[in-house]
């Protein structure tokens, strides 16, 4: 049967790199179990047990998975209908002086849970660098554009002006929020170890004739071969799935803040502000030749509308476990936890693609702010007036007015806003006329957007950059092979 014959997640085909579908290979999988195995035997014979070196060192000799070993597994999970047991005869077979000694004193979990730790340690190792290049490059986007005047929204409709710089900013500061957090759950995650069938270690103080300390001591050994900090102190036959859950609220987070980043770049390309790379022989729709459709920005959201909300299927899983454990989180964790990560990798890959190449459009952002300062400049118009001794209310009186006809001129009649013409048309604004031009100057509206945008880009983002600068100064950017 071809590939072409069957089911292939698009996740694989499409979207994510090939370090994050390695991880979550089939081959890496196995061959992870076997490296546990390796250790458990390890860290036995060092406190005693009597497990021969050369039994220990066939092991090493075949951890790395082959072909032929996943055929035999799958005639003996045939048999069987146990895919570790499997597994731990097909080893037998490869590294037949060992067959006695594999998966002493332990449970499935044990290679289950403890490869599932290692898998979701190196997958967020993946993500964080990616995550911070997307960053990097907002932080020279929001830099460079810091002081270059745009309307902002509110309810979707024109607001006080911002700076395109002070937009990214926001944006940089919800990506900043899922970096801690992504951070933090890394930072947290501990090992499972070697904890017994239901968590009592009973197999292993029988193992090592009642001596408590040395289980103590095989669990540091083996957390120091897996690259964990310590073990979590209680465990039951698994690690508690509130673990899982709680990656899974950092990590799927990012799919909510892509939606949101990639929404904005959506309506911005509507009014033709801003667009994300368009290559020279794309095609924006296969009926009408002249579009120039924001796809990766659209794909964008669609993934990430699917990673924001994973947590409902994490969060059943976690509070439907009975008592020790129950089976019922071992099929549905197969899936969730490598497209939780496959799809965080497919969206940091666009967004660093879209991130570092956005095309901007000052002319229409200056044409668009023509079209509302008028209004906006209105209070300063009334404040200069003042100063000539004309009473506000009969100035306030008179924009009105004309602020009425200028809306119907753009509303009614499809023309542009003439606001300000009319003002220094009218005799009653005479003492102003000369002011009007230097009063309408956009960076007038924009407060103190550079500043926030510098102070922070230079400031809070630039400090927790520096902490990846050794990944960022090899990254390149994420070339879309579809």
């Amino acid at each position: 049967m071809s590939s072409y014959d069957k089911y292939v997640t698009p996740l694989s085909t499409r979207y994510a790199s090939q370090e994050m579908m390695s991880i979550f290979s089939a081959r890496e999988r196995a061959s992870t179990w076997r490296q546990l195995w390796v250790w458990l035997a390890e860290a036995e014979r060092e406190l005693g047990l009597p497990i021969p070196e050369d039994a220990i060192e066939e092991m090493r000799q075949n951890v790395r998975v082959s072909d032929a070993a996943f055929d035999k597994a799958r005639e003996y999970e045939a048999k069987f209908r146990h895919d570790v047991m499997a597994h731990v005869h097909a080893y037998g077979e490869d590294a037949p002086k060992a067959a006695g000694h594999i998966h002493l004193g332990a449970t499935s979990c044990y290679v289950t849970d403890n490869a599932d730790l290692i898998f979701q340690k190196k997958a967020l190792d993946l993500i964080l660098p990616k995550l911070a290049k997307v960053i990097q490059n907002l932080q020279a986007f929001a830099l460079k554009y810091k002081d270059l005047p745009t309307l902002g929204f509110t309810h979707y409709q024109p607001a006080q002006l911002i700076t395109v710089g002070k937009r990214a900013a926001q944006w940089i500061q919800e990506l900043m929020m899922d970096l801690e957090d992504i951070e933090t759950v890394r930072d947290r995650l501990q090992f499972r170890g070697a904890q017994g069938t239901t968590g009592s270690q009973a197999t292993f103080l029988e193992l090592f004739e009642g001596d408590a300390d040395k289980i103590v001591k095989l669990n540091e050994i083996l957390c120091k071969k897996a690259g964990f900090p310590s073990a979590y102190p209680i465990s039951t036959q698994t690690y508690t799935r509130k673990v899982d859950l709680r990656v899974a609220n950092a990590v799927c987070a990012l799919g909510a803040t892509a939606q949101r980043i990639c929404g904005d770049i959506r309506h911005l390309a509507n009014l033709k502000e801003m667009e994300e790379p368009f290559e020279k022989s794309q095609i924006g729709s296969s009926a009408m030749a002249y579009k120039r459709n924001p796809m990766r920005s659209e794909r964008i959201t669609a993934l990430g509308r699917k990673l924001a909300r994973l947590p409902a299927d994490f969060t059943a899983t976690f509070e439907t476990q009975w008592f020790e454990r129950t089976l019922d989180d071992s099929a549905i964790r197969r899936m969730d936890i490598p497209e939780m990560f496959l799809l965080a990798d497919s969206i940091l890959l666009a967004l660093d693609n879209v991130t570092n190449g956005i095309v901007l459009y000052p002319s229409v952002i200056r044409s668009r702010i023509d079209q509302e300062l008028p209004f906006m400049a209105t209070e300063s118009i009334l404040m200069k007036l003042a100063t000539h001794g004309v009473s506000r209310q009969e100035a306030h009186e008179e924009v009105r007015v004309l602020s009425h006809q200028a809306s119907d001129v753009v509303k009614q009649q499809g023309g542009r806003n003439d606001l300000l013409e009319r003002i220094k048309k009218a005799e009653f604004f005479r003492p102003v006329w000369g002011d009007i031009d230097s009063l309408v100057d956009p960076k007038l509206f924009i407060g103190n957007c550079p500043k926030i945008t510098e102070d922070y880009c230079n400031g809070e983002v630039a400090a927790k950059l520096a902490t990846y600068k050794e990944s960022l100064d090899k990254a390149s950017t994420a070339q879309l092979s579809i």
